[in-house]
């Protein structure tokens, strides 16, 4: 059934219109606080509230909790803190649920709300279906004087600290930091404070970029989408590593030493043969994405482990580790789920993950070395509607001509992005520059059948 607020990673939009004006989140608050009181325990109805550096921020925050108490359950405030610190601390505590007022790697001007379960996961479908009939439901009901409600939302600073306190025991059995030399580039979002805080407390020596946030510079021409600034600090500065995280620090992009860029494949390959190894790769296997990276695939199989592939999104990575039983599992865009720690990705857990293996004594150059992806181009296109892309007769032509002329070395994926109004092409083969003309051959053929030209 289509929904009309919940996207794959909860409610999108931008504050002050719908579904992010003030009635809709009052709504939202509301909705969520009363599913609380009808299956939490009774005297367990606390519910963890954490944000980004997005301006937006602190009036949505406000918005949700006055909704929440009028529904009989206590909002707490983590102030600002990663997702996954929400995520983790849900879980380590007796809260029923925990929100997220974040657009991850959106620019500042976007917003949203994600919710999670006591378990640390995203709401089932089911559930979320509940959740949207409720708030729509409730949005009508509500009067402009009730959403207006302003009533202060007090941070309580010892969840950050409990957070950083679950990273840093993932790091109990690894090599001293102290000789680590990291750059961390923090989005100027929610790892501004807690990521330096974090490798210095275990004894890195950090260089921090991007880590004052002043509410609109969140993503903006940093972090995880743009590693470049963070690549270029490393080699200047003669550092161990890099670590790019976006605006909520779900993801996190590495740079070697010598300036190359690790993504969540290159997480993958290195874990996976770590964890294999020491013989705690449930069943010899991980999963992955449409767009995990063919050579990815190829290098896995010579170490004798084998990839899964779901539909893009952390909640499918999850659904298929959960019913196979695998413990690792990401997409390369950085964001990767270590099971046995958690079922939420964590930028800071992976970076404090990679970190103990580059201190053990192997450079990020060594660890991926045998690693080798393919060419792999991914381009965006704005568009005003989503027909099934294998309707637009062009596009499925010109789609059969590139399998053809790239031939099976390679691997073409359009989809339809779930937070935005893009369409994602991704092509990838062996030549790098017959990849890039079918990228763009493609994408401009979409942004000619759909209104926009692509981005």
């Amino acid at each position: 059934m289509g929904r009309e607020l919940f996207g794959t990673d909860g409610i999108r939009g931008v504050p002050g219109s719908f579904p992010l004006d003030d009635s809709t989140v009052y709504a939202a608050g509301v909705a969520l606080g009363r599913y609380a009181v009808e299956t939490a325990p009774a005297g367990s109805r606390r519910i963890l509230i954490g944000m980004d550096t997005r301006e937006s921020g602190p009036r949505l925050a406000r918005q949700l909790a006055a909704g929440l108490r009028h529904a009989g359950s206590e909002p707490v405030s983590a102030g600002v803190i990663t997702t996954p610190g929400v995520a983790a601390l849900v879980r380590a505590n007796d809260f029923v649920a925990g929100v997220v007022i974040s657009a991850s790697h959106n620019p500042f001007r976007d917003n949203g709300i994600k919710l999670f379960s006591h378990a640390g996961m995203k709401f089932p479908d089911e559930v979320e279906e509940k959740l949207e009939a409720d708030i729509l439901r409730h949005r009508e009901s509500i009067s402009a004087a009730a959403a207006e409600v302003d009533l202060p939302l007090v941070r309580e600073l010892q969840w950050a600290e409990q957070y950083l306190s679950i990273l840093r025991s993932r790091a109990q059995d690894a090599a001293s930091f102290k000789n680590l030399k990291i750059v961390l580039d923090c989005a100027n979002g929610a790892a501004s404070e807690l990521g330096p805080s974090l490798f210095r407390s275990v004894g890195a020596c950090v260089i921090a970029i991007h880590a004052a946030p002043d509410g609109k510079n969140i993503n903006d021409g940093c972090g995880s989408l743009h590693p470049e600034a963070m690549r270029q600090r490393v080699v200047a500065e003669k550092a161990d590593l890099g670590v790019a995280f976006d605006g909520d620090a779900d993801r996190a992009i590495f740079s070697t030493a010598s300036g190359r860029l690790v993504d969540g494949d290159g997480v993958l390959y290195l874990s996976a043969r770590a964890l294999k190894a020491s013989d705690r790769l449930h069943g010899g296997k991980i999963v992955g994405t449409t767009m995990t990276n063919l050579g990815l695939e190829r290098a896995l199989a010579r170490e004798g482990v084998g990839l899964v592939r779901v539909p893009v999104g952390d909640r499918y990575v999850l659904e298929e580790m959960l019913r196979s039983g695998a413990n690792l599992g990401g997409e390369p865009s950085g964001h990767v789920i270590f099971l046995d720690d958690g079922p939420a990705g964590d930028g800071l857990g992976t970076a404090i993950r990679v970190a103990a293996a580059v201190s053990g004594g192997k450079t990020l150059d060594a660890l991926t070395e045998n690693l080798f992806l393919f060419p792999q181009r991914i381009q965006n296109v704005p568009v005003s509607r989503k027909p099934p892309l294998e309707s637009l007769a062009e596009v499925t032509q010109l789609v059969e001509q590139a399998r053809t002329d790239l031939g099976e070395a390679s691997r073409i994926v359009l989809r339809y992005s779930g937070t935005e109004n893009v369409a994602r092409v991704m092509v990838e083969g062996e030549n790098e520059g017959r990849v890039e003309h079918w990228t763009a051959a493609i994408a401009a053929a979409i942004g000619r059948n759909l209104a926009n030209g692509p981005a």
